[in-house]
């Protein structure tokens, strides 16, 4: 029989894990992180708190191992610890698609009504750039294309696409994509190019699901 007091402290380590993701702001940390570094300024403006509380909530998801932190001149970046804490993001999403009854109403009232939102595949996406029938946009903001990208893709955050429409041809099928599938940007963009007479349609999911599936990315040097 193991010692009951070293098997508390195991299960207590597994629960801190769980504990410092007890807090929407830390999850939303972790689902921007998952598209790249990103400094603390940046991720406080992303998530909409203080770079206080931001890097408080940093300190809390580091103490457990979850986010690494580098200094790079006067700036401090943060960037996950590694795989597995995307894999654990993404099946803490799953579980509670699964079981939380509230949870796909809560995701309506934040993403809206996505009929007419045809997703498309990543496999089906990837064929579709390969015979060049298809635009892709990448909405999210620049640092995170900077750092990581569907190859190809072009860089339009959504709170600029009003403005650069005639960068996008209106004879071909557009396709935008973001962080993940509960992520609003493609939605929005999607919804906008519809009422300019685009044909435009959101990736099923978003590009940290295209990159862990191994299809073709690309990065800009000397950015993140």
């Amino acid at each position: 029989m193991g010692d009951r007091a070293a098997k508390e402290a195991l299960f207590d380590a597994f629960g801190a894990v769980a504990k410092a993701l007890a807090s929407g702001r830390r999850t939303e940390i972790v689902d921007v992180l998952a598209q790249g570094p990103r400094s603390v300024e940046e991720i406080a403006q992303e998530i909409d708190q203080s770079i206080a509380n931001t890097s408080h909530h940093l300190r809390l998801l580091a103490s457990t191992g979850l986010v690494r932190s580098t200094r790079e001149g006067t700036r401090v970046i943060s960037r996950l610890a590694g795989p597995s804490v995307l894999v654990m993001w993404r099946s803490l999403r799953e579980v509670a698609a699964d079981h939380v009854g509230e949870l796909g109403r809560l995701a309506r009232d934040y993403l809206g009504d996505r009929d007419g939102l045809e997703p498309v595949p990543r496999a089906e996406l990837k064929r579709r750039m390969k015979t060049g029938d298809v635009v892709v946009i990448d909405v999210r903001p620049e640092a995170e294309f900077a750092a990581g990208h569907v190859a190809g893709a072009r860089s339009i955050p959504v709170t600029e696409l009003a403005k650069r429409l005639k960068e996008i041809p209106k004879g071909k099928e557009i396709v935008a994509y973001c962080r993940g599938p509960y992520c609003v940007f493609a939605d929005d963009a999607v919804r906008l190019l519809h009422r300019k007479g685009y044909r435009a349609n959101r990736l099923q999911d978003g590009f940290p699901e295209w990159k862990d599936a191994g299809f073709p990315v690309a990065t800009i040097r000397g950015k993140r």
